[in-house]
């Protein structure tokens, strides 16, 4: 295995960690309008991930890094014919950040209420517009002789991206829930894992399905083998499958980890799928963007590798302390900054 094939497996695990991590805080987004009761249990919801949405971003600041260094001319077709729906997403994740803050600024009902709801709608739009992306790099759109986009941002939308959105809307919402389960107390727990259960089946049936279409456009737009992208996909139906029991069985931390790893299997299945191209041209199949005609040169790559292999473990075990110290369940009591909670 060369070091293009090396880093192309790289950034679909930066990929895979953006959303197993921003996966279940963008599931806690989504849930807040419908979960809490109170402006005290909304407050526990902000706390749950107030001091880790921003950390679990580095991963996707990371996946664009790496793929500007070790694939430039893919990064470069990617940001500028995807510039439309990524500046959307950036809209929406900045939205996001500043509903953190602002939300504390005042006391009122009507301004509280906003920015719950400016904190759910970038959740729910990020993560459907994310999986959107990804599932039109094995789908294919408009490329000319010089790898360049020319189509249009309605391109990018079809029934199986549209379909692979919504899916990641499902998994990330039941992602949140099966997360609210082990870092809440009480009732709020207890509607927390209702919640989950309610969840755990359109969760099942569209990611399962997103899934298994997967396969269908990796052979049918990639002439990709069925094999090699079924195995991910059966994997990542499997894996709901477990969530689904684990959590009607009342087993938390098992279903957290079983939809964690959902979220991975769809950007497994996706890569899988996508191999040996990193972008794939349709309707013209020849001007295709591959791993080979899209890297940078050997020497750079040597320098990302050796940087990477130094940094990454760094990060890892930076993030892994993180979670280790926040690790303890959220009760009720006020605390400056999040609204009304503090960690027991």
């Amino acid at each position: 295995m060369g070091l293009e094939q090396v880093w192309f497996v790289l950034i679909a695990v930066l990929w895979s960690g953006y959303f197993l991590l921003e996966g279940f805080d963008f599931g806690v987004g989504m849930l807040l309008p419908v979960l809490p009761r109170d402006e005290r249990e909304r407050g526990i919801l902000f706390a749950s991930i107030g001091p880790v949405w921003d950390g679990n971003e580095v991963w996707l600041v990371v996946a664009a890094g790496a793929t500007f260094a070790a694939f430039p001319a893919w990064y470069a077709t990617l940001f500028s014919g995807f510039y439309v729906a990524l500046l959307l997403i950036l809209v929406l994740l900045i939205v996001r950040l500043v509903s953190f803050e602002w939300r504390e600024r005042q006391t009122g009902e009507r301004w509280r209420t906003t920015w719950l709801w400016a904190n759910t709608i970038g959740s729910v739009g990020a993560s459907f517009l994310w999986a959107v992306a990804l599932a039109n790099l094995v789908e294919g759109v408009p490329l000319n002789s010089s790898h360049v986009f020319t189509g249009s941002v309605l391109d990018l939308f079809s029934p199986y991206t549209v379909v692979a959105g919504l899916s990641m809307v499902a998994v990330f919402a039941l992602h949140g829930a099966t997360y609210l389960t082990l870092r809440t107390t009480g009732d709020l727990c207890r509607r927390a894992a209702q919640t989950a259960q309610r969840l755990t089946l359109p969760a099942l049936v569209l990611g399962a399905g997103a899934a298994a279409w997967t396969v269908v456009v990796a052979h049918q737009n990639n002439q990709r083998a069925v094999l090699a992208t079924a195995i991910p996909a059966v994997l990542t139906a499997a894996v709901l499958v477990a969530a689904l029991t684990f959590t009607r069985a009342g087993r938390p931390g098992r279903a957290f980890a079983a939809t964690g790893l959902a979220a991975i299997g769809f950007v497994a299945t996706v890569f899988t799928g996508l191999y040996p191209r990193v972008l794939v041209s349709s309707p013209d199949f020849a001007n295709s963007l591959t791993i080979e005609n899209a890297v940078t040169g050997h020497y750079a790559l040597q320098v990302i590798t050796v940087t990477a292999a130094i940094l990454t473990p760094l990060i890892l075990l930076y993030q892994g302390w993180t979670y280790y110290v926040l690790r303890a369940r959220i009760s009720g009591e006020p605390v400056a900054g999040y609204g009304s909670a503090t960690e027991d």
